[in-house]
């Protein structure tokens, strides 16, 4: 029970930190972007001097990093308020609410569809050992490593393809060949030999004795897949026209809009750790059993 508290507390204080440090690094390389002290909005013939001075005052206030980040995180910690988006007039969190949908359903969508077709391939070719398949369904798992998410996304985009289902194309080669090997691994215990030497039925052996054994694996894996679909989303949000938080990023880094782009990589970063703790945990169940 201790060695459990020990491990999640410093999950929490690993999350914390890189928090903070992904969020500040975020703001300085906004910052020092060129351009940063620039605002399209000047360029409004309709505005006044007025105006013009306060998107000046604006920019000022956000230019020392250390100074925003810090009152950032001082209104986050006591009002729980992530601000308003300077380049959409918006409160942040409202805008998070309103994409979020968008996103979670992309991440659904690939994480589920990527783990089916993951073991529709990885299956045949572990229990029918059939060469000409097996080289199919790698050489496939090859070219789909090769195409980055946005290189899909532009090519499902312009063939008129279902660009929700895109991250299925991004976690199936991810997790193929490892579901591959853990399954071969599992086929491969003297239980399941005799099993199948008795006559078992293949479904029988499948959920009795391979997935049982096979599952803390496949649960640490698939902690992982959700954070490689959630980086994937912000690409193909963005070139697909998807009204997500990807979408929402792309926006906010060409505006410079530094506060919605530091809520984002909070977000990010979250997840991300979430996931991996997740996967952690699972990993460390399956040794423990």
């Amino acid at each position: 029970m201790r060695n459990c508290f020990q491990i999640l507390a410093s999950r929490i204080g690993t999350l914390a930190l890189t928090v903070l440090l992904g969020g500040l690094l975020t703001a300085v390389m906004v910052r020092v972007s060129p351009g940063f002290l620039v605002d399209e909005r000047e360029l409004d013939p309709r505005l006044n001097q007025a105006s013009r001075r306060a998107i000046q005052q604006e920019h000022a206030a956000n230019a020392n990093v250390l100074s925003f980040f810090a009152g950032r995180l001082k209104r986050i910690a006591l009002h729980g308020d992530l601000g308003d988006s300077p380049s959409l007039n918006r409160p942040i969190s409202q805008l998070l609410r309103e994409r979020l949908p968008v996103t979670l359903q992309l991440i659904v969508i690939g994480v589920a569809g990527g783990w089916a077709l993951a073991f529709a391939l990885a299956l045949p070719a572990v229990m029918c050992r059939s060469r000409w398949f097996r080289g199919i369904a790698g050489s496939l798992q090859q070219i789909l490593l090769c195409l980055p998410a946005a290189a899909l996304a532009l090519l499902v985009f312009n063939v008129g393809g279902p660009v929700r289902c895109l991250l299925v194309l991004v976690v199936c080669p991810r997790v193929f060949e490892y579901v591959r090997n853990l399954l071969e691994a599992a086929y491969a215990q003297p239980h399941i030999l005799t099993a199948r030497a008795k006559g078992l039925g293949g479904a029988r052996i499948l959920m009795r004795h391979v997935l049982p054994s096979v599952a803390p694996q496949l649960t640490a894996l698939a902690g992982v897949s959700v954070s490689m679909a959630f980086g994937a989303a912000i690409p193909v949000e963005a070139l697909c026209d998807l009204p997500g938080i990807g979408q929402l990023a792309w926006k906010a880094a060409t505006a410079r809009d530094l506060p919605v782009l530091v809520a984002i990589t909070f977000l990010v970063i979250a997840v991300t750790q979430l996931s991996n703790a997740v996967s952690d945990w699972a990993g460390w169940r399956g040794r423990q059993a």
